[in-house]
């Protein structure tokens, strides 16, 4: 039975987790140096990019390793939980804070996310769970110091198929340079040819949330954009919260319990079968999941990587979720599309939201970033749990 969210409150702090690890991999020297923004932040904190940049981890070659990666039993207790729900720490010492939809996305103005305290670090966990994405501009930022605030909300993830700042292994680089190295011929190809709209004609790499093959997929993902294009780049996130609302309640009840099943986004060979073609890591979690801090229910589905319902059929199933993907990625009042300038950091969660990139700069400028991910809780529904309209008195 799926633990209640008092429970989940409850229960004793996540264990710490050293990433400083000896992790496997090598650095690329034929890597053409990053964006000068770049260059300045990394020499700033001290990190050599001259001599081989990013590192590269080695990626596991079995599903059955990648099924094992952070697969640990441990409990979670998600710092919002701790906050002040008036948020008067993080508001008070704010310039501006204003919400950028009415469903989704808040912006704070006049913080430097590096010196906020444990306080205000709970309440932004807070705003970020109520609001799903919450931006910060002009960040004095260094890779050790996101991945030290990644830290605090959670297990940092060491992502295996995606490149890391050298010598800070947990802080994944959003660099299409970096990308084109990784052996994804499609994406290199689109990339490198600037004929990304022949391979991803809608525009964008798709609608997806991260990680949601693995057991504790990621609460707080934090991304900062160091080096952006001036026009174009844009990033879109869709509120999950407001996707299970547009549903009718006869519709929710029938999704309410359901399972789903999510695939990796990298196939890999079968260790009791090597000589099978590559395959996904699959896993199944709740279709609709509760989230921890605000008790409320949000849709966790995906186009890239939910490819099924557990119990029904393919036809039953592709049209549920053809359905459910339409609405979470086609109704614009409950998505936020924001516009990065250089030193802007967001700070969104995955549990409750899908994302995507709008790639209409087609390689023109060298896009450059830096993303932590922290790992929560296994994803649970409480058939006590609401929906945020219920929770908020707005109605059924």
């Amino acid at each position: 039975m799926a633990p209640s969210v008092s429970e989940l409150q409850e229960q004793p702090a996540a264990p710490k987790v050293d990433v400083i690890q000896q992790i496997k991999g090598t650095v690329k020297k034929e890597v053409p140096l990053p964006p000068a923004p770049a260059r300045a932040r990394l020499e700033k904190a001290g990190i050599d990019y001259k001599e081989g940049y990013p590192f590269y981890p080695e990626k596991p070659k079995y599903k059955q390793d990648v099924a094992e990666i952070r697969a640990e039993e441990r409990s979670y207790v998600d710092p919002g939980t701790r906050a002040d729900p008036e948020k008067k720490a993080l508001f008070g010492a704010a310039k501006e804070v204003r919400d950028l939809t009415r469903h989704i996305g808040t912006e704070i103005v006049g913080l430097q996310l590096k010196d906020l305290t444990d306080k205000q670090k709970d309440e932004l966990a807070l705003l970020i769970a109520e609001r799903t994405v919450v931006f910060f501009r002009d960040q004095d930022l260094s890779p050790q110091e996101q991945r030290k605030l990644g830290e605090y909300y959670g297990v940092i993830e060491v992502h295996p198929q995606a490149p890391q700042v050298t010598g800070v292994p947990g802080v994944s680089l959003i660099w299409d340079e970096a990308q084109k190295h990784l052996g994804d011929v499609k994406r290199a190809n689109a990339l490198s040819s600037r004929n990304f709209r022949l391979a991803y004609p809608s525009g964008s790499f798709g609608w997806h949330t991260d990680l949601v093959h693995e057991p504790y997929p990621p609460g707080v993902t934090h991304l900062h954009q160091d080096s952006v294009p001036e026009v174009g780049g844009d990033t879109l996130w869709a509120s999950g919260y407001s996707a299970y609302d547009k549903l009718s309640p006869t519709f929710r009840k029938l999704l309410d319990g359901l399972n789903g099943i999510y695939r990796s986004a990298h196939q890999y060979l079968d260790k009791e079968n090597p000589s099978a073609p590559p395959s996904y890591v699959e896993r199944v979690h709740p279709l609709v999941r509760t989230h921890p801090v605000t008790g409320w229910k949000s849709l966790f589905v995906n186009r890239s990587m939910t490819v099924g319902i557990q119990g029904l059929d393919k036809a039953e199933s592709d049209t549920i979720l053809n359905y459910l993907y339409d609405v979470y990625e086609r109704n614009v009042d409950i998505q936020v599309r924001w516009h990065w300038t250089p030193g802007t950091s967001a700070l969104w969660d995955n549990r409750i939201s899908i994302h995507t990139v709008s790639w209409d700069y087609e390689g023109e400028f060298g896009r450059h970033g830096t993303r932590a991910s922290s790992l929560a809780e296994k994803p649970f529904f409480d058939p006590n749990s609401k929906s945020r309209r219920e929770a908020l008195g707005l109605g059924p």
